[in-house]
């Protein structure tokens, strides 16, 4: 067992987001799926009860709450990506599964997780700094997904 595991809070479906993650992203694995040993008072014998997994290369366990606890942006799983073709297959993977778009490359899935997809690109003209960041950022604040295009275009100015 990993030393530090996320822990995400699911209603009653860590297992099918679990198994979704793990389609979606390389070095991403189910690792172990624990069902309770009795009944208990929100459910029953045999119900999933954690799921531990790997999400790119990040430890999690899923755990099966109940309803009490919504995800928010303030937690995200942020992937680089190398290009526009990997950009794309990631966001349109979480939110044509029923996911939602947001800005400035962040999206949702179905079960309310928050992703950044976010092209190496746009990464390195932050870093970069000075008119070159500002160019990139200034482009990135009216996207929904990021266009690798225009972000390289953005940074040559």
């Amino acid at each position: 067992m990993a030393k530090n595991t996320i822990c995400l809070w699911f209603d009653n479906d860590a297992e099918a987001a679990a198994r979704f993650y793990c389609e979606v992203f390389p070095d991403s694995m189910v690792h172990a799926v624990h069902r309770a040993p009795s009944d208990y008072p929100s459910g029953k014998e045999g119900d999933v009860l954690t799921v531990d997994f790997t999400v790119a290369g990040i430890p999690c366990i899923g755990l099966n709450g109940g309803p009490m606890f919504k995800h928010n942006e303030a937690f995200s799983f942020q992937i680089a990506t190398d290009d526009q073709e990997e950009t794309d297959r990631y966001w349109n993977a979480i939110v044509g599964n029923g996911g939602q778009e947001s800005a400035c490359g962040w999206c949702k899935d179905k079960w309310g997780i928050s992703w950044q997809i976010t092209p190496r690109v746009l990464t390195e003209a932050m870093a970069a700094g000075g008119a070159e960041a500002k160019r990139a950022f200034d482009a990135m604040m009216d996207m929904r997904k990021i266009d690798v295009a225009a972000i390289e275009a953005a940074r040559r100015g």
